[in-house]
């Protein structure tokens, strides 16, 4: 049987995985809401989420920016507030909505700080990976975020009109943030990852933020140069983007994407089979508007063993992902986990 490392780099290169690779996402306030409940769900699909050991998280520890009330001032100075414990919040004040700002701004070292604080000492990454390793699992690094952080730094609305007048000094900010996150690359590329992530919610529910011409414009080059610098590290290349986005795939491919991770809800099944199967691995988001938290337990069963079917192959190129959020019930999650069960027996295609 091949290792969990050896399964997923198969499933990325379209080289025959013997089992459907699946993950789950659990947020803070699903931890709040369920706690042992979910705990014991956990532990009875070690094959399906790995080996979790209960009390390991603390249900009531929110990170910054998931504490309800909380303003918080990120190392790159835009300002983030909640107004539901538990879930992400978002960005209410902008560093750089006035143009005058920029000359003197000065963005955050990349090698001791991330987006919210200081960075673990490269040694104790160095060891947490080199743990990984030892238990043949795949080796993941994430890079910051690049066209989200040009629109906390300046405004969404500033940052469209930017964009749409050829605003002089935004090829500026864009070289700014792509040095920050390119000097991240060549760092994280000395662990020697099997796989580097990135992530930038491009799309809203019907479409691309912006349009294709305009991706092509400011963003591809951008992501071009950050996903061919992973590259060079030897590392396959993950894009998690929320929304609708098959308008950029075929950009994306052009920039080196090998894997992407897109919302079935926002793109459909039918779409993503349409435009990214075979051309791209897809982390399969499952539909977390719809039917994990308001379908039945059949209907989730359904859900799943229906992108399975449509978009998995004997050669690979598909692993699902369920997020669950405090608006999912237990059932609902025993279900999911119990579906990933049987198609990870069943086998990758």
């Amino acid at each position: 049987m091949l290792t969990e490392r050896e399964n997923m780099l198969r499933c990325i290169d379209f080289k025959g995985p013997e089992w459907i690779p699946t993950s789950v996402g659990i947020s803070p306030a699903t931890w709040h809401t369920y706690r042992e409940e979910l705990e014991r769900i956990l532990v009875r699909h070690p094959f399906a989420v790995g080996a979790y050991e209960p009390g390991s998280v603390d249900f009531d520890d929110f990170p910054p920016v998931y504490r309800e009330g909380e303003r918080f001032t990120d190392e790159w100075g835009s300002v983030w507030g909640n107004a539901q414990g538990g879930l992400e919040g978002v960005v209410v004040e902008h560093p750089l909505a006035d143009w005058d700002a920029f000359d003197s701004f000065v963005p955050p070292d990349p090698l001791t700080h991330h987006e919210r604080g200081e960075r673990e000492p490269w040694e104790k990454t160095a060891a947490n990976l080199a743990a990984t390793r030892r238990r043949e699992q795949p080796v993941w690094l994430w890079v910051d975020r690049f066209y989200e952080r040009l629109h906390f730094l300046r405004g969404y609305e500033n940052l469209m009109v930017d964009f749409m007048t050829g605003e002089p000094k935004l090829d500026a900010l864009i070289e700014m943030v792509l040095d920050h996150n390119l000097r991240l690359v060549e760092k994280l590329g000395e662990f020697n990852p099997d796989i580097i992530g990135f992530g930038d919610d491009l799309g809203t529910q019907t479409a691309l933020m912006i349009s294709p011409k305009i991706f092509n414009k400011y963003l591809a080059p951008g992501y071009t140069r950050m996903f061919q610098a992973a590259k060079k590290c030897g590392a396959r290349v993950f894009l998690h983007s929320d929304g609708c986005i098959l308008e950029a795939i075929p950009a994306l491919i052009d920039c080196g994407l090998d894997i992407i991770n897109p919302q079935i809800a926002a793109n459909t099944l039918d779409g993503i089979a349409r435009v990214i199967k075979g051309r791209l691995a897809i982390h399969l988001d499952l539909d977390r508007q719809h039917v994990l938290p308001f379908g039945t337990p059949r209907q989730v069963r359904a859900h799943i063993i229906e992108a399975a079917t449509k978009l998995g192959d004997p050669s690979g190129g598909l692993s699902l992902q369920a997020e669950f959020q405090p608006t999912v019930p237990l059932s609902n999650i025993e279900a999911a986990l119990q579906t990933f069960d049987e198609i990870m027996v069943r086998g990758g295609g």
